[in-house]
């Protein structure tokens, strides 16, 4: 999953996003509110995760913005206030679940799954699968299926499948796979793509994936 932190604490951030990437998800890491609505306006999040306490613009203002602009990205509000009347406010004007400070992350990691999961389409609707030929990537499981045997993929080798898969129809850029797959702040190493690339190939078929040379990758037409 690619999930967007809104959080100014930098012990807390580091902390959250450490732990959610070693989940296997991409997290883009922001540290104040116009930050957030940018990232969110720009990028297709599966998750949000929202502090209040954020400079420039509140937290509580973010989320009335992004639901404003019929924004439904999924919205875990990480909070210090533990009143009721508060957390009422906050599911009235848009967050779909929060937290309140301190808390253990293996939790986070848990509501975010559990958030994502009800805000998918069902798998029974066709629409929460990709298929192509004997291929088939069931989103709502993260589950991959080659000629319907189950592959056994990390998180971010199921992300460049999906992006790869999403765009059969043209060559995509490494630049477009790893906006698609790391965070926007993430160091990327300048042959991470290659890799995920060699090991799909490996796992699955060599000739999964076309190379096109100096401009990217494409999945194979079968």
């Amino acid at each position: 999953m690619r999930l967007l932190l809104a959080e100014d604490d930098s012990v807390l951030g580091r902390a959250i996003c450490g732990f959610l990437m070693r989940d296997g998800h991409a997290v883009d890491w922001a540290t104040d509110g116009g930050q957030l609505l940018a990232l969110s306006a720009q990028y297709e999040y599966d998750c949000v995760l929202l502090d209040l306490g954020l400079p420039e613009l509140s937290g509580d203002d973010c989320l009335v913005n992004m639901r404003s602009r019929e924004n439904e990205t999924p919205v875990i509000v990480i909070t210090a206030r533990g009143f009721t009347d508060q957390r009422i406010r906050l599911l009235d004007i848009g967050a779909d679940d929060y937290l309140v400070k301190p808390f253990d992350l293996a939790e986070l990691a848990a509501r975010i799954k559990a958030i994502v999961r009800r805000n998918r389409v069902p798998e029974s609707s066709g629409e929460a699968a990709l298929t192509h030929g004997p291929l088939t990537l069931q989103r709502s499981s993260s589950t991959v299926l080659w000629h319907g045997v189950p592959v056994a993929l990390t998180g971010t080798e199921i992300r460049l499948l999906e992006a790869l898969v999403q765009n059969k129809s043209r060559v995509v850029t490494r630049q477009h796979l790893e906006a698609e797959i790391y965070g926007w702040n993430e160091d990327v190493g300048s042959n991470a793509i290659e890799v995920h690339v060699h090991y799909l190939r490996r796992k699955i078929s060599p000739d999964l994936i076309r190379t096109v040379r100096g401009v990217g990758y494409q999945i194979a037409d079968f």
